[in-house]
């Protein structure tokens, strides 16, 4: 039975990076050994940022997505409201100015 690592290896592109910055930051007289360990600290202060970063952005991307859940459903439920509250209203204007020209019509036709 193999037993699965748990932690993923570190990529020879952070390994080359680490190892960069720690001969950049090599004091004299330190030994290629120290430097390597070095490199090991800085190797695994790289994977444990980009592991908070990836959790930051998971958390962030759930929040997103209920956020735009939540949004949705108070989109459907507003549209339902608008459809149910639509009233016709007859507006008075026109009517009056009709009645209006019909008397005066009917006023001016017998007068005459």
């Amino acid at each position: 039975m193999v037993k699965k690592n748990k932690y993923k290896k570190i990529s020879s592109q952070i390994q080359d990076e680490a190892m960069m910055v720690a001969k950049a930051t090599q004091r004299p007289g330190q030994t290629k050994e120290q430097t390597k360990l070095i490199a090991q600290g800085i190797e695994k202060g790289i994977s444990h940022y980009k592991k908070q970063q990836k959790g930051k952005s998971r958390e962030l991307n759930k929040k997103l997505n209920k956020a735009s859940q939540q949004l949705a459903v108070s989109d459907k439920e507003n549209e339902v409201d608008i459809q149910c509250s639509t009233v016709y209203k007859q507006a008075f204007l026109p009517w009056a100015l009709l009645m209006i020209s019909w008397t005066g019509f009917i006023v001016f036709f017998f007068m005459r």
